[in-house]
């Protein structure tokens, strides 16, 4: 994401997240006395240097940023879904299959987290429908782009986990979570460079400290 684009989505977050003022009779910034406007007020703060200003709620909607979701935030959503559907399955499998509590509760944590956040990103695709697809493309969350999709694990290596037990399976999964995870990490990188949504954005970032941080984990547990 470049700076110009960081400056405005800063201000436009401001805007939304300006206080209301209301009952401004008598009020102004230099203590004076200044007649209120009919119906309530933003104060929007200014770029830095300037001064804050006071819009109404019209000239503030019409000032916010342009966030329309872009194509890099529509392969983010569709993608990291099947992602996380990917590492859900997995994690499915260490109650029966781990030596230990450790990764059983490391599993636990992930599944929790990333359950939702599947949740969430589906919310989004029904608000926000994504284009058709090309003709002779894949679809929504389709099996063909597993490849394209970094740290996904094989069908092999998916089989190897489900037959592996005890200690053999702990390291297996770790070894393959934490390349899902360094995977996820790609991907949400790319969003925040390549998007254009706010709420996009914040489910990628979501996604870098959460992950970023389980990979240290799972590296400390090998």
């Amino acid at each position: 994401m470049d700076m110009s684009k960081g400056i405005m989505r800063g201000f436009g977050c401001a805007l939304a997240a300006a206080v209301l003022a209301f009952g401004l009779t008598g009020c102004r910034d230099d203590g004076g006395d200044r007649a209120a406007p009919d119906g309530p007020v933003i104060i929007a703060p200014g770029k830095p240097g300037e001064k804050s200003r006071t819009l109404s709620p019209e000239q503030a909607e019409r000032e916010r940023p342009d966030d329309s979701p872009n194509g890099a935030d529509f392969a983010y959503v569709q993608r990291m879904i099947e992602h996380h559907r990917q590492a859900v399955t997995m994690t499915a499998l260490a109650p029966e299959r781990a030596s230990g509590e450790p990764v059983k509760r490391l599993a636990e944590r992930i599944a929790a987290a990333q359950k939702p956040e599947i949740g969430s990103m589906e919310s989004w695709l029904r608000k926000h429908p994504a284009p058709a697809a090309p003709s002779g493309g894949s679809g929504q969350g389709g099996h063909a782009h597993h490849g394209g999709m970094p740290g996904m694990a094989t069908e092999q290596q998916l089989a190897e986990l489900g037959s592996a037990r005890g200690e053999a399976f702990d390291r297996l999964f770790l070894s393959l979570m934490i390349t899902h995870h360094e995977g996820a990490v790609t991907m949400a990188g790319e969003a925040l460079s390549g998007g254009n949504n706010v709420a996009v954005e914040e489910m990628a970032n979501d996604v870098v400290a959460q992950q970023t941080a389980e990979i240290n984990r799972m590296r400390s547990m090998k």
